[in-house]
């Protein structure tokens, strides 16, 4: 089971910083991924975290603004969020998958999220 939270209302140009945090699921030993989806719109990737190197991929969208990282000890991975945008508004997921991380990112690109995941937390960023 996986637990989003740390999401609110924060007005433009301002900070979140969104946890993952893995119940009964050893996060160190899976890939990790962030995905959002807004009212209306299709689900996207977000920002994604391999397991084991520190490899990391971002959506253009967001890059330069979020900084995605763990901590195999307390078992969360995190999201910072800066400079956010009216458009980052949306419900943010995590999820995590030991597929390799070719295939993994590639469904992380296309906004497929895996069989682990749970439930998400609301971001609004409005003035």
């Amino acid at each position: 089971q996986l637990q989003a939270s740390g999401g609110g209302l924060v007005q433009p140009g301002g900070s979140l910083t969104l946890s993952c945090a893995g119940s009964g699921l050893r996060m160190g030993n899976y890939h990790i991924g962030w995905f959002r989806q807004a009212s209306g719109k299709e689900r996207e990737g977000v920002s994604c975290i391999h397991r084991s190197n520190g490899r990391t991929d971002y959506a253009d969208s967001v890059k330069g603004r979020f900084t995605i990282s763990r901590s195999n000890l307390k078992n969360t991975v995190t999201l910072q969020m800066n400079n956010l945008k009216p458009e980052d508004t949306a419900v943010y997921y995590c999820d995590a998958d030991i597929q390799t991380w070719t295939y993994y990112s590639s469904s992380y690109s296309e906004g497929r999220m895996s069989k682990y995941w749970g439930q998400g937390t609301q971001v609004t960023v409005s003035s």
